[in-house]
């Protein structure tokens, strides 16, 4: 599947500079809904999840624009990129001098972009393809956690693991453009910043995404 996923990507894709981030080039669809019934018909699913994977949503470049702005959040350290999509967040945390990054996400072809698009940024940046919000975080210093709150069930999942992981010290940060479903009073504004997505399925093409921490918990 690897290969096929892969081919996949670069068949329907093109990589281009992310708006707004001209340090960074990803693999990009310019309309996502044809690109969803492509991959219906690949995986002969007619269920299958959208492509996240093939464009630059609001939390993620509100995230990779702080981490170029403010590195030392990741100089240094392990990095998980949570529900990576194209990688984008991981990758700029590569470029802002982290130790090492993995991007995890379930999606076989977001898998196969995280591999191209790291290769295309010459960043190494680890794969790995499961849930892990039944699981206890992983074993690093932070958590990026971009454009997570768009469906009620998963934010309601993933509130709690990124809680836990901060009760164990990892360092934690939500990018969001202010969905209908993000826990604003457990969060703590870090950013704002401008920024232009490259997906129809957003609302406005300029939307405002916001970097924030969790919030700590009262005494």
């Amino acid at each position: 599947m690897a290969d096929s996923a892969r081919s996949f990507v670069l068949r329907q894709t093109r990589l281009a500079a992310v708006p707004g981030l001209p340090a960074i080039r990803i693999q990009m669809a310019e309309e996502i809904l044809p690109l969803w019934h492509a991959v219906q018909i690949e995986l002969e699913d007619p269920d299958a999840a959208l492509p996240y994977w093939a464009f630059a949503w609001s939390g993620g470049l509100a995230i990779a624009s702080y981490l170029r702005d403010v590195p030392g959040r990741v100089a240094g350290r392990r990095v998980l990129d949570f529900a990576s999509g194209s990688g984008l967040c991981a990758i700029a945390a590569m470029q802002a001098g982290a130790a090492e990054t993995t991007g995890v996400d379930i999606d076989p072809f977001a898998a196969a972009a995280i591999e191209l698009n790291a290769k295309a940024n010459r960043v190494r940046v680890s794969r790995l393809r499961r849930d892990l919000l039944d699981d206890e975080p992983p074993d690093v210093e932070v958590i990026l956690a971009g454009d997570t709150c768009y469906d009620a069930n998963l934010a309601a999942r993933v509130l709690p693991w990124l809680r836990v992981a901060q009760s164990r010290g990892i360092d934690v940060l939500v990018g969001d453009p202010g969905r209908r479903y993000l826990p604003a009073d457990d969060l703590v504004e870090l950013a704002c910043y401008d920024v232009r997505t490259t997906t129809e399925l957003e609302d406005l093409d300029h939307k405002h995404g916001r970097v924030y921490g969790l919030r700590l918990p009262a005494a």
